[in-house]
């Protein structure tokens, strides 16, 4: 068991601890261990963390295209085929990259200890 980078291996959707078990059960469904080397996942939570960062800089890549695409010379119909299009880019470009950002999000949060503040943390400060 090495110390895997949390980064490569959650770009792999591989374990942050070992590098080798695999984080997902399912699509987005986190295992409660990993199947190599026995590390808890139950004690991170990416809440909404990737799909921000995926639907942001997704959205950063194809806006211009959304924007500019009215304005375009095209025809009616060869514009809303191209709206159509764009809009399935975009959401598959979106389905491939989430499982990605949650798996590197869950294993820097476990390989750096981060847990919710509670308040008694505030209150010690």
């Amino acid at each position: 068991m090495s110390n895997a980078s949390p980064i490569l291996s959650g770009l792999r959707l591989r374990c942050g601890k070992c590098g080798e078990g695999k984080l997902f059960s399912g699509y987005l469904k986190l295992n409660s261990e990993c199947p190599v080397c026995g590390r808890d996942m139950t004690s991170a939570d990416t809440a909404d963390g990737p799909a921000f960062f995926v639907g942001f800089g997704v959205l950063i890549l194809l806006a211009p295209f959304l924007f500019l695409l009215p304005m375009s010379p095209l025809p009616t119909g060869l514009k809303i085929l191209s709206f159509v299009a764009l809009c399935v880019v975009l959401i598959g470009l979106c389905m491939i990259l989430l499982p990605v950002a949650k798996a590197v999000l869950l294993n820097l949060q476990l390989h750096h200890g981060a847990e919710e503040v509670t308040a008694s943390d505030i209150k010690d400060r």
